[in-house]
């Protein structure tokens, strides 16, 4: 931060209508999506923005960089819950700003027969820097 004036201000450079940012930030939703149900790390770090932020629970986790989970994690998840594919329920932008957009989510993790494992309502943030649109924050 460089002037704390500035902290609470969005950029006034407004690159797009609100549609456009919601259509593209979905598109990243999607393909984190599609990357995590393929068990895609790579995939799914590719639709990130680092540092990421995640909000679990009341604890505060940051990955300051790519490749922070393990490679064994879909063989865990799957042998632990029972999860073989994540499924979206509703994802509705609640705040569009210049550069980002705020989802309210819901979505499900999945066992093989489409049954439903855990339901999750969450938010989730997309933004856009340097021209590209990704995922920066998930509060779980």
């Amino acid at each position: 931060m460089t002037r704390p004036g500035s902290l609470f201000l969005p950029q006034q450079d407004d690159p797009g209508d609100d549609a456009s940012k919601v259509r593209l930030a979905l598109a990243v939703l999607d393909a984190f999506t599609a990357a995590f149900n393929a068990r895609d790390i790579a995939g799914m770090d590719a639709q990130l923005h680092f540092p990421h932020v995640i909000l679990s629970g009341e604890q505060l986790v940051l990955w300051e960089t790519p490749g922070q989970l393990p490679p064994h994690f879909f063989d865990d998840l799957a042998r632990e819950t029972g999860w073989h594919h994540s499924a979206w329920h509703a994802r509705e932008p609640v705040l569009v700003g210049p550069r980002k957009v705020h989802f309210a989510v819901t979505w499900s993790r999945n066992r093989t027969d489409g049954s439903i494992v855990t339901l999750h309502h969450n938010l989730w943030i997309a933004t856009e820097e340097a021209g590209r649109w990704g995922i920066k924050q998930r509060s779980y």
